[in-house]
């Protein structure tokens, strides 16, 4: 069974009396542990396709199953849950809390599950080690270099144990050496740690990281392959 599996996914939105289509009858199939690049122009639907597979919106018609669950008609709250338990996000623009510690932002998945708090230290630690901060743990994020501060967010997407990473523009803030460096975290995070990894990118120099890449046109999908590395 596929990790995740999209069937014939619309999405629309009200606009002025009629409804814009985004999404035109995705159907889309990723298996556990694979690594994959969503490109497209902007505007093409790649983010609201990313906002679905993530469990942040609903298809207007279609349907979805994420690990054996339909997840098209859950509620806010269970798709909360469903993101709690089994997604890790990381966004262009790091999303940390200013006035914490890197270590406190990475425990703060697990307040909102009411993980213990000797549980939530040893786990923040162990994540911020596995993405090489250990010595950075008690530093405030403008301490932090914007490669520092996209590996807490790494740290916090996997603290949870969360099977899917889901990536929108990880290196967008980045120079070309701190996005080599955070890219080739991501592959670690593939194949030797088993996550699977989802990422939006219109650069093909970060695509081409992935074991595929998932080209959307126009709210289509317009290409599909396997990337020779």
């Amino acid at each position: 069974m596929a990790l995740i599996e999209l069937r014939d996914i619309y999405k629309s939105y009200p606009l002025d009396g009629f409804d814009l289509q985004i999404l035109k009858g995705i159907t889309l199939q990723i298996e556990r542990g694979e690594f994959v690049a969503i490109m497209g122009p902007s505007g093409s639907g790649k983010s609201t396709l990313m906002n679905i597979l993530g469990c942040l919106d609903s298809p207007t018609s279609g349907s979805y199953i994420l690990d054996g669950y339909p997840v098209q008609h859950l509620t806010p709250d269970e798709l909360a849950d469903i993101r709690n338990k089994k997604i890790g996000f990381v966004f262009q623009g790091f999303n940390l809390l200013s006035r914490t510690t890197a270590l406190e932002n990475v425990e703060l998945p697990m307040v909102y599950n009411n993980t213990p708090s000797d549980t939530r230290l040893k786990k923040a630690q162990n994540a911020l080690k596995a993405v090489g901060l250990q010595e950075r743990m008690n530093h405030m994020p403008n301490q932090l270099s914007g490669g520092q501060q996209q590996r807490v967010a790494i740290a916090r997407a996997i603290v949870n144990d969360a099977p899917i990473i889901f990536a929108d523009e990880p290196t967008g803030n980045l120079d070309t050496k701190m996005s080599i460096e955070i890219m080739q975290l991501f592959c670690k995070l593939n194949q030797q740690m088993g996550r699977t990894i989802i990422l939006v990118t219109h650069e093909e120099d970060i695509a081409r990281y992935a074991d595929r890449i998932i080209k959307i046109v126009d709210g289509e999908i317009n290409s599909d392959k396997r990337n020779r590395k």
